[in-house]
């Protein structure tokens, strides 16, 4: 299997996501997988989307990034950076997208690379949203870290259920892409936690890895779900953390 791990955390070394990554990164080329890293901060990563990645515009007088994108996919003037990705992007079998979780969501330099890299008409939009996205074909996985605690992640505690708080991540970039999405790998609380915490996730981590292949995706609704007014159709029985009558 081919894999593309999206890497960002500012510690390069002594971090328990630099040991995650190292761990993982081990664990997939032990079992035979083909393995590629882009680690954002090293690379250092340009997160700015903005009038400087497009060398020709279709509409000079303002800024529609989208669409500038689609022009610059159709007269093949995507800059070199954002080339690159792709490339690994449409190479890989799976992706997973790793980083410290920051506010329920991602580090700036990542949220900066799905607005770059995820280019219209290539990975999303000309009817290609959800199943039928740019993407489809793949799987992708968030693995993340987070200062709480697991109770506080529960659908009853302080922060709610994770995967209410990743819904934007899980559903709104990676299924509406095309991706199927495995269930997240959270590790929480291991800074607070101690040492033998952090080396039981580095185990559980690669146990799962090691049964990728096995693993089932979570449960989001295909455009099939819903009706002509955009809501779940009256015999669909809501089964994702983002929906509900």
């Amino acid at each position: 299997m081919k894999v593309f791990i999206l890497y960002a955390h500012p510690e390069p070394d002594a971090s328990f996501q630099a040991a995650l990554h190292r761990k993982g990164v081990e664990t997939l080329k032990a079992q035979g997988h083909e393995v590629v890293v882009s680690d954002l901060y090293k690379m250092g990563f340009n997160p700015v989307a903005s009038a400087a990645d497009f060398s020709i515009r279709r509409f000079p007088d303002r800024l529609q990034y989208d669409r500038e994108q689609k022009f610059a996919v159709d007269n093949d003037a995507l800059p070199e950076d954002i080339k690159a990705e792709l490339k690994k992007l449409f190479w890989c079998d799976l992706f997973i997208v790793q980083f410290p979780l920051y506010w329920f969501s991602t580090p700036a330099i990542l949220k900066g690379w799905f607005d770059r890299v995820f280019v219209n008409s290539i990975v999303y939009g000309a009817g290609k949203r959800y199943e039928t996205g740019g993407l489809k074909g793949r799987k992708a996985m968030v693995v993340t870290s987070c200062g709480a605690y697991p109770e506080m992640f529960e659908p009853d505690g302080v922060m709610g259920d994770i995967n209410v708080a990743l819904w934007h991540l899980h559903n709104g970039t990676l299924f509406y892409t095309g991706f199927e999405v495995l269930p997240p790998f959270v590790a929480y609380s291991p800074v607070f936690l101690g040492q033998e915490t952090c080396d039981k996730y580095l185990d559980d981590y690669s146990t799962l890895l090691k049964n990728i292949d096995s693993t089932e995706p979570m449960k989001f609704h295909p455009l099939t779900d819903f009706g002509p007014d955009f809501k779940l159709k009256s015999g669909v029985t809501p089964s994702s953390a983002g929906h509900r009558r």
